[in-house]
């Protein structure tokens, strides 16, 4: 995995608080070039931790003691300042308006091996490696229907349901942590393109309720 060192100018401090989540994101801009030049453009103010080519280069902006500032307005599990309890890594992908595509496999590979490093220098629960999408479901798409949550799971990074019988509703998300605030059909369509990326309509159903009951069976008990 090659790191290259590019400084971003958007960060600030943590504000004490612990780092318990990761966000994944990807850049949905036409280049690479453009995409590292906004994220370190102090008029952006814009950044991530972190950001993965396509080729696998992995260019570091933020310390990770640092609050990047990638997340925005967003909601988890009763955090709002999503930034100051995260660690954020953008994925080069030109996104839904530009030609979104799958993520290629060197990007792919050295973002496994980023996120074990960080996640054994970070106590992050597999439940709290997200998407931005996730924590800002009225506002975000990515890093969308594409990426690979499931092979990120079998990796050991975040989770991914097996199945359960159960009744739940749209309304039981929260117990996941998504923002109860947010309308059914937005959070049902966050939760398929991270969970049912084959079947993103906002409509929930009982394939669902049943994804949804294994994810609350895989937390613990303080969580769910």
């Amino acid at each position: 995995m090659t790191r290259v060192e590019m400084p971003s100018p958007n960060q600030d401090t943590r504000r004490g608080a612990p780092v318990d989540m990761l966000v994944l994101h990807y850049t949905g801009m036409a280049t690479a070039a453009a995409a590292l030049a906004r994220l370190c453009d102090s008029a952006a103010k814009v950044s991530a931790h972190y950001t993965i080519d396509e080729d696998g280069t992995v260019y570091a902006h933020v310390p990770e003691t640092r609050r990047a500032w990638h997340a925005g307005k967003s909601f988890w599990a009763g955090v709002t300042d999503v930034n100051a309890r995260s660690i954020g890594i953008e994925l080069v992908n030109p996104g839904h308006e530009l030609g979104y595509r799958a993520f290629a496999p060197a990007q792919i590979a050295a973002l496994k091996t980023l996120c074990r490093d960080i996640l054994a220098r970070h106590p992050i629960p597999a439940a709290r490696v997200l998407g931005h999408s996730d924590v800002a479901p009225t506002r975000k798409i990515d890093p969308g229907e594409l990426f690979p949550w499931a092979e990120l799971a079998d990796a050991g990074i975040g989770l991914w349901p097996a199945p359960q019988q159960g009744n739940l509703g749209a309304g039981a998300l929260a117990h996941f942590g998504y923002d109860p605030g947010v309308p059914a059909d937005k959070i049902t369509t966050a939760f398929q393109r991270h969970f049912r990326p084959d079947a993103v309509n906002g409509v929930w159903d009982a394939q669902c309720a049943g994804l949804l009951a294994g994810l609350l069976a895989k937390m613990p008990p303080a969580a769910s």
